[in-house]
């Protein structure tokens, strides 16, 4: 409970003003639409908030984000969504599972893991494996016979890189997520035009996108600082 404490007190002023604005909107959005789904609301706050604290580097964001996935698992079933099914349930939840051990076994400081620099055989490796995952997801996704299914297949390969690049403890990984929020946008917004009841899931995922690109950013600064740092340390 002392870490979590210390890890919400770490946040920045900016960090928690980001933080109070995505839970409010995506809460006002959610009784504004009159829904009853709180599976659906508990996805996106325990979701958003995960996003703030893996932006900060905190293994925390990571177990959130191992709930998230089988929460909006869940949520996705609900419209026959299998790309979002299979991808959180089968790929993101257990990569994102991966990384928590990932995370507390490379440390940089106390709540903050160590940024990994990729080199092009990392970038060559991930490319080809997201391809294969893509290819053959496709093909389970059409006997399935999943709703948009072009999207949901985009889905799973923008998940799948972002995903590992969180496992590999890479900055791009905000990039990846960015352009999967956006995807998944598209998705629900689609989804919505059917049932107003998804409506709020956009709002998560335009949410999302916001957050993932300040993560990005974050990173950045992180990788910079501890770049800094390990040369003072050597000089």
């Amino acid at each position: 409970m002392k870490f979590i404490k210390d890890s919400v007190v770490g946040l920045k002023w900016y960090e928690k003003l980001l933080w109070i604005l995505s839970v409010t909107g995506i809460t006002l959005c959610f009784f504004a639409m009159g829904n009853t789904d709180y599976l659906t609301l508990a996805a996106s706050l325990i979701g958003v908030s995960g996003l703030i604290f893996v932006a900060k580097g905190n293994v925390i964001g990571q177990v959130m984000t191992v709930i998230f996935g089988l929460l909006y698992a869940v949520v996705s079933i609900k419209y026959r969504y299998w790309s979002e099914v299979i991808t959180y349930l089968g790929m993101t939840a257990p990569i994102a599972l991966g990384a928590v051990v990932s995370w507390i076994r490379h440390p940089y400081t106390k709540g903050e893991v160590r940024v990994r620099a990729m080199k092009r055989r990392d970038w060559i490796v991930l490319i080809i494996l997201t391809a294969l995952v893509t290819v053959g997801f496709y093909f389970i996704l059409d006997l399935l016979d999943t709703p948009n299914i072009l999207f949901s297949t985009i889905s799973i390969a923008t998940s799948f890189l972002a995903a590992s690049l969180v496992l590999l403890r890479s900055e791009y990984y905000g990039i990846f997520y960015a352009l999967n929020d956006i995807v998944l946008i598209v998705l629900w917004v689609l989804a919505t035009i059917e049932n107003h009841d998804y409506l709020p899931m956009v709002l998560c995922f335009t949410v999302f996108l916001i957050n993932d690109l300040y993560g990005f950013y974050n990173w950045q600064r992180l990788k910079k600082k501890q770049t800094a740092d390990r040369s003072n340390e050597t000089s």
